[in-house]
């Protein structure tokens, strides 16, 4: 007993205890001594447990873990798996992890890109919704169902800004702008992060694919990316920029070469951008293969040479490949890599596991009971066909035709096999999901027209016209004939989800296969129908824009995509999406977005000498932003709080915004700002602001904006925010074709505003620590960058972490005398 006194004593001397130890729940962490933990990690680790930190295996797709897995979990030899996932396959994989001998967990990663089981709308669909807490909603809730099954890590947001509908990752983004862009990418990081993603219904995000990767060479996945550092940082980089000011805990490198040099190896995008100038301390991974893919680049002539380029590039963890475990111990030893750079890599990895509290004791296991009571909460499936319904947008309602008055008709008939095809309610990046939980555009229809007259109910009528390839008019016949008996057809198009994800780039975005001609076919018949649009891009959709009566954009709108689009066509839901992509009329217009420049010859219809295509009429099908409602909306009183002030003052803008039609509703207000003349050139307009808010009938509301001295500044030679006097012009409408114009000018001597560092997500803590990068080399092995990533806060370091062994050593002992007493 007076051992046991005489070592607690000691402890305590030391500032330390052993609730860890002991086996209780941790108390959580300090950053301070998360890094002396990693420290001590460090330390004690063999190359190999280091270099198995930094490697990502996948699972099967069925969630499964292979062998192999298991055998070197038990060795300490596996940082991450990608796949494994469910609460059983999970904690068989965390026992073999405790049979190690650091016990360092394994981080489990998943694409839960937009729902796990319950499926919302695609990324692109969701941003059409322009509704921030709806969008942050269904990614915790997404997260919510992740983590239960056990996983820890996303990869998304992707935040690509993105150009070309030609693009079939288009359907996984925010689309083409970046002010909606950088809020939809917080939104979602706030919805899987929270502010604390070790809670146990949060899982860590990742800024998704740093960096360009949506600016590909003629839309074509995976291609090539050229292009000027302005063009860079203005449009490309906001995006990330703005994940790690909201905290995201993880980076994924892009498939692309940026000018030259992959993504995946490039020091200027991981080391001087990400590191240096935002001071991000979260984890980068490559995408799937991209290490060892530096050899397809042309850029490593072997796997080792990729490994070195992955190493020294910034690049921590390899996804999938093992070039890393294979090559970076004989890199190290002949120079080519540091052991500097090796422990930083390291450190970042172990970090985020630290933060996850994957460390934490008892080890948190994963709950087959906690699994099963979240999986498709009738509240997330009722989410998930809000959202959807949010993200709908009406292109054209001529004559009001939309929504259908169920007492007016007795029969409805629906065309076209999308509309009944379940696998096709998934799309590329389904999660979890399963498509007998969907329900389908038909079901969603027939479900609406019961319950709302069950004693006597619309008839809903179906006929394919065709498979969902439509390469064939064989079933044409059959689909007019069903139309003739009934009062109006809802006609389903647009695309199959293979065409429409990853390595799904097209060099044709009209309707595929005979699918216009089965709207002709049905058109002829002189029965009135509406278009439904299920797609996962913006299409050429020029015919249906002249000459359909309706037209209703759904996406790919997930599990409750049915119920949604019936709601919407049945009047229940008033549309109030807007477009986040451009609609072009044809390919030959892309790329084709809002705040482009202007020329020194500015379109003119009645000059020949002005920037024009002479064959296609000028401008967009339907602009971004656009979207109309059953209702109309008018803006009105534009009002500025000044029309001149001072250099790096604000000017708050209001507009009058009232529902003059006939039905409640909701519109987007959208700012849009253009600096007139400056010496570096800008768009000529730039959307700034926008708010969604929802108006009754007859109501009317204004809006106010702050337009601030950081809207009205451009990035200058040497990349500092600088604001210049001068005219300015505010837009104010609903859509980027907003006519509402007012105008201001700032007066008074250029402003250069040096761009603060971005703390850290944990920098707000008393306990931040300060951190300099780790020493980076070039192929040759020469070092480029001074310092080491090691944590150098007041009260910490070499003495903290010899304090830290001791206590461990001290609890140890003081478990074996409990132990024998």
């Amino acid at each position: 007993m007076r051992t046991y006194v005489a070592v607690a004593i000691v402890l305590v001397a030391l500032g330390v205890g052993c609730q860890a130890q002991a086996g209780g729940s941790s108390p959580k962490l300090t950053e301070a001594e998360i890094e002396n933990r990693i420290n001590d990690l460090l330390a004690n680790m063999t190359m190999a447990e280091k270099l198995g930190q930094l490697l990502q295996l996948d699972g099967l797709t069925t969630g499964e873990y292979r062998p192999e897995h298991i055998e070197l979990a038990q060795k300490g030899l596996l940082g991450s798996t990608l796949n494994v996932r469910g609460a059983r396959m999970v904690n068989e994989l965390h026992n073999a992890t405790m049979q190690s001998r650091l016990k360092i967990p394994i981080l489990l990663g998943f694409d839960v890109i937009h729902g796990y089981r319950t499926l919302f709308p695609i990324p692109l669909g969701e941003t059409a919704s322009w509704d921030l807490e709806a969008v942050e909603r269904a990614s915790a809730i997404a997260a919510a169902e992740a983590a239960s099954a056990g996983l820890h890590w996303t990869f998304a947001p992707m935040v690509d800004v993105m150009r070309d509908p030609r693009w079939g990752r288009v359907m996984e983004g925010s689309g083409e702008d970046v002010h909606l862009g950088i809020e939809m990418a917080k939104a979602r990081i706030r919805g899987f992060q929270g502010t604390d993603y070790s809670q146990k219904d949060k899982v860590l995000a990742c800024a998704k694919h740093f960096v360009g990767y949506g600016a590909a060479e003629g839309g074509r996945d995976y291609n090539t990316v050229d292009m000027s550092e302005r063009r860079l940082r203005e449009h490309y980089l906001p995006p990330f920029k703005a994940s790690v000011e909201a905290g995201v805990g993880s980076f994924m490198t892009a498939f692309n070469d940026l000018n030259g040099v992959p993504a995946t190896a490039n020091q200027f995008l991981l080391r001087q951008i990400l590191r240096e100038e935002w001071k991000f301390d979260g984890l980068v991974i490559s995408d799937y293969n991209a290490v060892q893919e530096l050899i397809n680049h042309g850029m490593a002539a072997d796997g080792s040479e990729a490994a070195m380029y992955g190493l020294n590039g910034g690049t921590d963890m390899e996804m999938l490949s093992r070039t890393y475990v294979d090559s970076a111990a004989r890199l190290v030893e002949t120079g080519k890599v540091t052991l500097a750079t090796i422990d930083t890599a390291v450190r970042h990895v172990l970090r985020i596991k630290f933060r996850l509290g994957l460390f934490a004791e008892p080890f948190p296991f994963a709950s087959e009971e906690l699994e099963q009571q979240t999986i498709k909460k009738p509240e997330f499936l009722q989410a998930a066909r809000e959202l959807a319904a949010k993200s709908f947008v009406l292109l054209k309602n001529a004559n009001q035709i939309l929504p259908i008055d169920l007492t007016k008709i007795r029969e409805l008939v629906v065309i076209g096999s999308l509309a009944d095809d379940k696998p096709n309610t998934l799309d590329w990046w389904a999660g979890d999901a399963r498509a007998e939980d969907s329900i389908t555009i038909l079901q969603g229809l027939r479900d609406y027209v019961a319950s709302a007259n069950p004693a006597n109910p619309v008839r809903v009528t179906f006929s394919k016209g065709c498979e969902s390839s439509c390469t064939s008019d064989k079933d044409f016949a059959a689909a007019v004939t069903a139309v003739g008996t009934a009062d109006i057809a809802v006609i389903v198009v647009g695309e199959v989800r293979e065409v429409s994800g990853e390595a799904a780039s097209l060099s044709n975005i009209d309707l595929s296969g005979r699918q216009l001609d089965l709207v002709k076919a049905i058109a002829e018949t002189g029965k009135p129908y509406v278009i439904v649009l299920k797609n996962g891009r913006p299409l050429t959709i020029d015919w249906l824009a002249m000459h359909a009566p309706a037209i209703l954009v759904t996406w790919h709108s997930g599990t409750m995509g049915g119920p949604a689009v019936a709601d919407v066509l049945f009047g229940a839901v008033n549309p109030s999406g807007k477009l986040p992509m451009t609609f072009p009329r044809n390919v030959g217009q892309i790329p084709l977005y809002h705040d482009y420049k202007n020329t020194g010859r500015p379109y003119n219809i009645a000059e020949r000498y002005t920037s024009k295509y002479m064959d296609i009429e000028h401008g967009p099908l339907y602009p971004f932003g656009f979207g109309l409602s059953y209702t109309t909306f008018q803006f009105s009183e534009l009002k500025l709080s000044a029309e001149r002030v001072k250099n790096g003052e604000s000017v708050k803008v209001s507009v009058q915004v009232q529902n003059n039609g006939t039905r409640d509703g909701e519109e987007v207000v959208q700012l849009y700002l253009r600096d007139v003349a400056s010496r570096i050139t800008r768009p000529v307009r730039q959307l700034k602001a926008f708010r969604k808010l929802a108006l009754k009938v007859n109501e009317k509301q204004t809006v106010e904006f702050t337009v601030t001295a950081e809207d009205m500044g451009f990035l200058d030679e040497t990349w500092k925010m600088t604001i210049e006097a001068g005219e300015f012009q505010v837009f104010v409408g609903n859509s980027a074709d907003a006519e509402l114009m007012a105008r201001f000018y700032v007066d008074g001597e250029p402003t250069t505003e040096t761009t603060s560092a971005v703390p850290s997500p944990t920098q707000s803590r008393s306990d931040a620590t300060v951190r300099t990068d780790a020493t980076v080399e070039m192929s040759t092995g020469a070092p480029t960058q001074p310092g080491q990533n090691v944590a150098t806060t007041q009260g910490s370091g070499a003495s903290d972490t010899t304090v830290t062994s001791a206590a461990t050593l001290l609890c140890s002992v003081l478990a074996m005398i409990v132990l024998l007493n």
